[in-house]
């Protein structure tokens, strides 16, 4: 039997330490076994978390983001750690909501995804439910793999997050259909999307109008 996929119910936390496993996913769910992790350690421990600054200037010196106190693993690279202060972390900068540790963005995308699994008993048991979100916390800390920007962006925010890379978009052979190609890009951009578009449905220059005439092209 395939696995069923992964649906996308209201995100929530989730506590590792009291996962419940539906009855019915014991016999069918996923196994899961551990590579980089160990059961009992979390995978934050395996790592030294330091404070540090993110700080982006302009072309003339002058910053244009600026953000303190923020919390990251010692091996990244200022880099990462501007990129990841500047584009991911959610909440207006200098409020008491604003995001300021890698630790709690990993943890929202995680727990998010994590929770997702629980309710539709994609995982055979606790244990492999487990085993998952620490490995994946576990690749994610290192830099062993990376999400794309829209996770980053809306997962464990958004009711409904928006979370592919890129969509492409049909497009018919008819003034409202072009016309709404306009604002379905605009919503898909909004949460950090990249679009093309299949035009291969709009008719030629050579072609004739409805109402007489040719197609402008």
């Amino acid at each position: 039997m395939s696995t069923p996929p992964l649906k996308e119910p209201t995100p929530r936390a989730m506590d590792r330490d009291e996962v419940r496993m539906p009855a019915a996913s014991k016999a069918k769910g996923l196994k899961f076994p551990r590579y980089f992790t160990k059961a009992g350690r979390h995978p934050y421990d395996e790592f030294v978390w330091e404070l540090r600054s993110a700080v982006i200037n302009d072309e003339r010196g002058q910053p244009v983001f600026e953000q303190h106190g923020i919390e990251a693993p010692s091996t990244w690279s200022q880099t990462a750690t501007n990129i990841v202060a500047s584009k991911y972390f959610r909440g207006k900068l200098g409020s008491p909501d604003r995001e300021r540790s890698v630790r709690g963005l990993i943890s929202r995308v995680v727990d998010t995804i994590v929770g997702w699994a629980e309710k539709q008993g994609y995982f055979a048991t606790a244990e492999d439910l487990r085993a998952f979100a620490d490995e994946l916390t576990h690749l994610l800390v290192a830099q062993k793999a990376a999400f794309n920007s829209p996770v980053w962006f809306n997962v464990g925010i958004e009711k409904h997050p928006q979370a592919s890379a890129c969509f492409i978009n049909a497009v018919n052979d008819t003034m409202e259909s072009i016309l709404g190609l306009a604002k379905t890009e605009g919503m898909l951009f909004k949460f950090g999307s990249g679009t093309g578009s299949n035009l291969s449905s709009i008719r030629s220059s050579k072609e004739p109008l409805a109402g007489g005439g040719t197609a402008s092209g």
